[in-house]
């Protein structure tokens, strides 16, 4: 099946979404000048997964800069060494530590995330950014079944087992976790099922996490449309969807929110490209009283 073209109805759901100012790029409410100048996580140490590019090497540069200890996990030892000499790059104090791991297998994910936290004592933030996607293209009966499944086991079990390694650790210092999600949660499409199917799941999943852990706070992210290798492979710009947003602009956020920023959003689905100061003025009484961006069965009669 071929890619719709710009001319035909944008994919079911890709308008459902509130209604606040669509940020780009670092702004007002996220900038993380204030937590740089301060060492606001000094002391403090983060995990990242899918740490060799894109999003999750800024990531690791963003927190890093804030003064956290950093480490970093992917399945590529070369481009995690050019991580690490970024990072060190920008914050040249910075301890960072490297993790060579697949994120569907379990023992090597508890083995990086145990020494981790040997290595600094403590963990604060997991960021559970590995993830997968094929060109969306082709009915799910077309498709190749073990690359179906293999979306499947990267973006769903590769959370799974990444919290399963560290929830111990971050209900010990009531820390973060993130899930990079993707607006594709709340999107059907023919030629996408898998990734569509896996990033919901994963929604649903941090709610659990959030409602299993009480004292950490979880989130599930869309991370904005940021030009990296996956939105190419995707083919999601042929569907006239642009890749707009800067990768310091998920960073910034999952910094703002990690310091406590918006921890009432626990539990929920949030977009980087929300502006997360008018969220909270104009949004959050009813998100709380309604219980809203979690999944649920919303019947309108």
């Amino acid at each position: 099946m071929s890619l719709p073209s710009l001319s035909m109805p944008l994919p079911k759901g890709l308008s459902e979404d509130i209604t606040v100012e669509t940020r780009h790029d670092i702004y007002p409410t996220i900038d993380p000048t204030q937590s740089y100048a301060s060492q606001s996580f000094a002391g403090k140490a983060v995990f990242i997964t899918g740490a060799s590019r894109g999003i999750g090497r800024t990531t690791a540069i963003v927190f890093a800069k804030a003064g956290a200890a950093v480490a970093i996990a992917a399945r590529s030892a070369g481009a995690l060494e050019e991580t690490k000499k970024e990072v060190l790059k920008a914050a040249p104090e910075a301890k960072v530590e490297s993790y060579v791991v697949d994120v569907k297998d379990t023992a090597q994910v508890q083995a990086a995330i145990d020494g981790a936290v040997k290595a600094f004592g403590r963990l604060d933030a997991v960021i559970a950014n590995a993830g997968s996607v094929r060109r969306f293209e082709g009915t799910m009966d077309q498709e190749d079944a073990a690359a179906w499944w293999h979306t499947m086991e990267i973006n769903v079990f590769g959370v799974y087992n990444a919290i399963r390694a560290s929830a111990k650790y971050l209900r010990e210092t009531n820390g973060s976790f993130f899930a990079v999600s993707s607006m594709a949660a709340q999107v059907r499409m023919p030629g996408a099922s898998d990734y569509c199917t896996s990033k919901h799941a994963v929604n649903r999943l941090i709610e659990f996490i959030a409602l299993e852990n009480p004292g950490m706070k979880a989130f599930s992210m869309h991370p904005g449309n940021v030009p990296t290798q996956m939105n190419v492979d995707s083919g999601a710009q042929d569907l006239g969807i642009p890749a707009e947003e800067t990768p310091e602009l998920p960073a910034a956020t999952m910094l703002y929110l990690a310091g406590g920023g918006a921890d009432w959003l626990s539990g929920r689905y949030i977009s980087a490209t929300w502006d997360l100061g008018q969220v909270e003025r104009e949004w959050k009484d009813k998100i709380v009283e309604k219980d809203l961006l979690v999944n649920k069965l919303d019947v309108h009669v």
